[in-house]
């Protein structure tokens, strides 16, 4: 439990503070809570003691969907939760799994960037009982196995593939040939190492920090999904804040994005040296087109269904520069 806190007096000498409780799933040196560590400092400075954040990170107030469920009530006033768990909320959120949705992590800031997409997803939940503040960089989501290279479209046929929860996670590496399995993250290394799965799919952190580097010892960049992990706060908490408060809510929340991009590059950098010095994986570039062409029925789907048509409009707009 980390305390972002300072006494405030108002003139009387009592204490005039808002104190702001904020749940996170992340360890104290994960990228993560550094950056909700800047927020809350950001927040306290810019209202001079008057805002104060408490932070519970490594799951402590439940799991992501228990946190959302708690931001909804306001037993919790801003929580940090992967996009892929908004799902079930907002089904807007699936664009993120929907793979190849972004050639890059560069065109994928173009689209987070675009005040269309962002009021579409922040705001849409407000009836709900949360809005979102803002995303962070929670990389590159790619496919690593125990023992089997996948250079080719081709090789992940029969492949058992662990998935998050998410309807179209489950679909893509069925379009892809694979055998999805949805389970628990923290079930993965075993199943890895017992064979219960061949492969899973994540960003680098996944090898060092969850140590899945010691059963994978391949690590393919086939860039199949880009999925944030968004910042949301409880709408009656906000909206009952001064106007200048609620800007100092969001300047925090866009500035703490920013902060974020430079400790997760580094983390990915750190990280991947290790996985390839210390634990032996190796890492291969793959080409992407077999992929794409192979999950474009998805997008066809996606792109045709009433609840999803939408954003993926206002998705493709923002990357044509429209």
């Amino acid at each position: 439990m980390l305390f972002l806190l300072s006494g405030c007096q108002n003139a009387e000498g009592q204490a005039d503070t808002t104190e702001l409780k904020l749940a996170h799933n992340q360890t104290l040196d994960h990228p993560v809570h550094l950056s909700l560590v800047e927020f809350g400092r950001l927040v306290e400075e810019k209202s001079e003691g008057n805002i104060q954040v408490k932070i519970f990170p490594n799951g402590q107030l439940g799991s992501e969907r228990e946190v959302i469920e708690l931001t909804q009530t306001g037993a919790i006033d801003v929580t940090k939760v992967s996009a892929s768990a908004l799902e079930g909320f907002a089904s807007d959120y699936s664009v993120f799994s929907l793979p190849y949705v972004f050639k890059d992590y560069e065109t994928f800031k173009k689209v987070m960037n675009n005040q269309k997409v962002t009021d579409n997803l922040y705001y849409q939940t407000e009836d709900m009982g949360f809005i979102g503040l803002t995303y962070y960089n929670a990389g590159t989501r790619n496919l690593y196995t125990k023992n089997r290279e996948v250079r080719d479209v081709t090789d992940m046929k029969g492949l058992k593939v662990r998935v998050q929860p998410s309807q179209t996670s489950v679909q893509m590496i069925e379009s892809l040939g694979g055998i999805p399995t949805a389970m628990a993250y923290g079930e993965v290394y075993t199943a890895l190492q017992s064979g219960v799965i061949d492969a899973a799919e994540n960003n680098e952190t996944a090898l060092v920090g969850n140590n899945h580097g010691e059963v994978a010892k391949y690590y393919m960049y086939t860039g199949h999904q880009i999925v944030p992990d968004m910042v949301i706060m409880n709408a009656n908490t906000l909206h009952n804040l001064t106007a200048k408060q609620q800007d100092i809510i969001h300047e925090a929340a866009e500035k703490s994005t920013l902060y974020h991009e430079d400790v997760w590059a580094k983390s990915i950098a750190e990280q991947t040296k290790i996985a390839k010095d210390e634990m032996d994986v190796k890492f291969i570039e793959v080409d992407k087109d077999p992929f794409i062409q192979a999950v474009q029925p998805l997008h066809k789907r996606y792109s045709s269904n009433e609840e999803t048509k939408d954003i993926y409009r206002l998705v493709q707009e923002a990357i044509l520069g429209e």
